[in-house]
């Protein structure tokens, strides 16, 4: 079972997500929060397996909230995807750096909503559809200097290859295609290449390619 918290400020979204997520047999709303201290607590106390968590709200805005879950070693296993209003929201370039797994614009289609669920339990970041490399192109112009491609020694030249395609905003179908191997595979490398580096999910290893020079601005043309 798939344990959601979801932390909104407005209680009709949070009824309208609890109504959806609570249908489904295989996930359930474990609390609600209205603002960012009561998110940080409901994920202390009830350590759900994903938090819906609204960027902007009262007494602790969601990016902090973010930042203070991702950086607890004891809720490293805490997936936070950041609810918005807006595609492109002036924060959203934060809420992935501070640590989230991805983002849903508040009006994304019930289907992509549960897709979402369940993608970022199993491991993979979750963005909107066709938000993704526009995203990525945002992170990239905003990317300091890259460092020394050092901190990806221990990584093989397979596992860089799949890195930086994921840099740039392939999904593991469209990984698999270009190496022409296995979904399950190109999988398995996104999944190693992670552990390597310490990193909690996709999203981390967008910022790390990026960070580490191995995809650089201007690749997604």
């Amino acid at each position: 079972m798939i344990r959601v918290l979801l932390a909104d400020d407005q209680s009709l979204v949070r009824a309208g997500f609890r109504a959806l997520l609570d249908a489904q047999p295989d996930i359930e709303v474990a609390g609600e929060a209205s603002d960012g201290e009561e998110a940080l607590a409901g994920v202390r106390e009830l350590r759900p397996d994903i938090v819906l968590m609204d960027i902007r709200m009262p007494l602790l805005d969601g990016l902090a909230a973010t930042r203070r879950i991702t950086e607890d070693d004891a809720l490293k296993d805490v997936k936070v995807v950041m609810l918005t209003t807006f595609e492109l929201d002036e924060y959203v370039f934060e809420a992935i750096r501070s640590g989230a797994s991805g983002f849903l614009v508040k009006d994304t289609e019930p289907e992509e909503l549960l897709r979402a669920v369940r993608a970022v339990v199993d491991g993979d970041a979750l963005l909107s559809p066709g938000v993704t490399r526009r995203l990525i192109a945002e992170f990239a112009a905003r990317s300091k200097e890259p460092a020394a491609e050092g901190a990806l020694a221990g990584l093989t030249e397979r596992e860089r290859e799949v890195m930086a395609l994921v840099g740039i905003g392939l999904s593991n179908e469209e990984i698999a295609r270009r190496l022409v191997v296995s979904p399950l595979t190109a999988k398995t490398h996104v999944s190693r290449t992670m552990v390597k580096l310490g990193a909690r999910d996709r999203a981390q290893l967008v910022v790390l390619a990026y960070e580490s020079g191995l995809v650089r601005p201007g690749w997604l043309g």
